[in-house]
């Protein structure tokens, strides 16, 4: 046993901007809530990844007061870039060698969106953050998945597509290739610039951190608002995207005839601008009538922790489940690292 005769257990969310990381036990009380920065493998490395969770393992630790008596039951690391099962069963043969817990899972963040957005068997989650990717599930124990490595699988309409397609709009909208836009004052505004091109350039050289690039989104979102022509081109594309991903889930999975739900997440979609909504809505109810759409609107680390409590107890809900998803809203996460 570990606290007081519960089970101990760690519970990971690693975006590919934040990771968020809850120490628990399997009453449902939350020990120790802290945050950092990215530990997606694609951007760190794989060992390096795996050793960052290893730093944020015992910093969890410490900060629930656990010592090395201690033990934990489960960790439970759910990652973007954990996308082909090559890369998952990399990043689990060498996070089990490390002697965290009894058991150890390593695997993609999507699905701690789909545990914490439904408990529905039907389903499908799709996160838009930086990055586009998106997971499906039917009540007979299938799975659809992507690759999730970018453009060369196919994927746009992550935050960092969005910055890129403002910039884009923006070029060509001071030099006269496309119309005049909106987004031309959204990227001098951003940037601190004269000129679109001078911000351009100054990405280009690394006087500009890429990071930035991102930032444009929420500007993006307020020029389709006001009713920009290109950036409303730009949102309406993304609702798209979205759209064919829960498609191709849809189809693989045979949903189509029964009632499903659709959770949104990661910091685009969870953010739930009206712009964006207003144009992905009517798509969806149109093509997936028996669908519910949800946007996730608590902490996606619930549902790596859900799903170690589920391991735990061999229950999917329960009060146990009902204290840890309190425990986690009330709790603001201490910044690590």
């Amino acid at each position: 046993m570990g606290v007081n005769g519960t089970r101990a257990f760690v519970a990971v969310d690693g975006g590919n901007s934040k990771t968020d990381v809850v120490a628990a036990t399997d009453d449902g009380r939350v020990h120790a809530y802290v945050r950092t920065g990215t530990t997606s493998p694609h951007r760190l490395g794989y060992r390096e990844s795996v050793d960052l969770l290893g730093k944020l393992i015992e910093i969890v630790r410490s900060e629930a007061g656990w010592g090395s008596g201690t033990p934990l039951a489960r960790v439970d690391a759910l990652l973007a870039g954990a996308d082909l099962p090559v890369e998952v069963e990399r990043l689990n043969a060498d996070a089990r060698s490390r002697g965290w817990a009894e058991r150890v899972r390593l695997d993609n963040d999507t699905f701690a969106l789909l545990r914490a957005g439904t408990g529905d068997r039907n389903a499908v989650a799709v996160i838009c953050g930086a990055g586009m990717n998106s997971v499906g599930r039917n009540a007979a124990g299938e799975w659809s998945r992507f690759p999730a490595l970018g453009p060369i699988t196919g994927d746009w309409g992550g935050g960092e597509d969005l910055g890129d397609a403002a910039l884009f709009h923006a070029a060509r909208g001071e030099d006269g290739r496309g119309p005049a836009t909106a987004l031309g004052a959204a990227v001098m505004a951003h940037f601190g610039t004269g000129t679109v091109e001078e911000a351009a350039i100054g990405l280009h050289l690394g006087r500009f951190e890429r990071d930035l690039v991102h930032g444009l989104v929420p500007r993006l979102f307020a020029a389709a608002e006001a009713g920009d022509a290109c950036a409303v081109e730009v949102v309406a594309r993304q609702a798209e995207e979205i759209t064919a991903m829960v498609r191709v889930s849809v189809r693989r999975l045979g949903l189509g005839k029964s009632p499903f739900t659709i959770v949104g997440g990661g910091g685009v979609l969870a953010a739930a601008p009206a712009v964006l909504l207003g144009h992905l809505e009517p798509r969806l109810a149109a093509e997936f009538p028996l669908a519910v759409y949800t946007s996730l609107h608590r902490p996606p680390v619930l549902g790596a922790a859900w799903s170690a409590l589920d391991a735990l107890t061999g229950a999917s809900a329960g009060p146990a489940h009902d204290r840890l998803g309190e425990e986690i809203a009330a709790r603001e996460p201490v910044r690590v690292l």
